[in-house]
């Protein structure tokens, strides 16, 4: 049965002060975008007034249309060659030491927007040499020379999230596959060999009408994969547009989601009402090592 009542510790307050603006204005100013904003983050107001953000490369329009997502969909422009150069600007200019990084999915892009990526991480690293880069991507179609030039640059954590479970999949991200999710994180994995690879990461929503046992599953296919860090957060519906919530997770069942996520083999996982993958991505880099 749906729940479409937001219980009282799902109602953060939002934050428009003048740090959030100032934030805001600035990101504007340099013709970037990002995912606080895209997706309706809300936790953007906490970030925002730290003069942090996620930033959302090779626009922001997408070529698919997930039934969670708020990001617009559309055709999407050529992207920005100067874009790296200008999200270095704005690190340079708030002191961040660990960025986040993900973009729009662009089927329309004959490599998926991978050259893109590799663009915007070198003139980042060129720019500022001791950045820490977190990079969560889309699934390039599953293209495994797109995948291994991503996950191959001077990167620190590698993520692409699964998202849901397998079951919902045909409702929820339409235009995207299970097991080629999966095979992203897998090809990555088996770059190991005995080199050093970025960490792995991957999230999860609850809250979309999945059950115990289908989630039991995901998280010991992640577990094999094997992802490295994972973070659970309560779907929220963006929009009237957007898939409803049909179930609210309380506080305390989060721990539990943990729990299981730990014994299923993962390292380290962050789970929470309001946790995102890419929030506080910092911290939860940190805590795995």
């Amino acid at each position: 049965m749906k729940n479409t009542t937001r219980p009282p510790w799902l109602r953060k307050h939002k934050q428009l002060n003048p740090e959030v603006m100032r934030t805001r204005r600035t990101i504007d100013g340099l013709g970037l975008h990002t995912v606080c904003e895209s997706a309706r983050c809300p936790n953007l107001g906490e970030c925002f007034a730290c003069g942090n953000a996620t930033f959302l490369i090779l626009g922001d329009h997408c070529t698919r249309n997930c039934a969670f997502c708020a990001v617009e969909h559309g055709k999407p422009l050529q992207p920005d060659p100067d874009e790296g150069k200008k999200i270095a600007e704005y690190i340079r200019a708030n002191s961040i030491r660990y960025a986040v990084l993900t973009s729009v999915t662009r089927d329309d892009l004959p490599d998926g927007g991978a050259a893109h990526f590799v663009r915007v991480v070198e003139d980042l690293k060129r720019l500022l040499p001791s950045i820490q880069i977190e990079l969560l991507v889309p699934d390039f179609s599953g293209r495994r020379e797109q995948i291994e030039t991503v996950a191959a640059l001077s990167i620190q954590v590698f993520a692409h999230n699964i998202e849901t479970v397998r079951e919902l999949y045909a409702r929820v991200r339409r235009g995207a596959d299970y097991e080629r999710s999966l095979e992203v994180l897998r090809i990555v994995a088996s770059m190991r060999n005995g080199k050093s690879i970025p960490r792995i990461k991957s999230g999860l929503m609850v809250g979309l009408g999945e059950t115990e046992e289908q989630l039991q599953r995901l998280l010991e296919d992640l577990a094999a994969v094997p992802v490295e860090i994972l973070t659970i957060g309560q779907y929220l519906q963006p929009s009237k547009f957007n898939e409803p919530v049909h179930r609210y997770y309380y506080p305390d069942e989060y721990e539990l989601l943990r729990e299981k996520a730990v014994a299923s083999g993962i390292r380290h996982v962050v789970a929470g009402p309001y946790v995102r993958s890419s929030y506080l991505a910092e911290n939860a880099f940190r805590d795995s090592l």
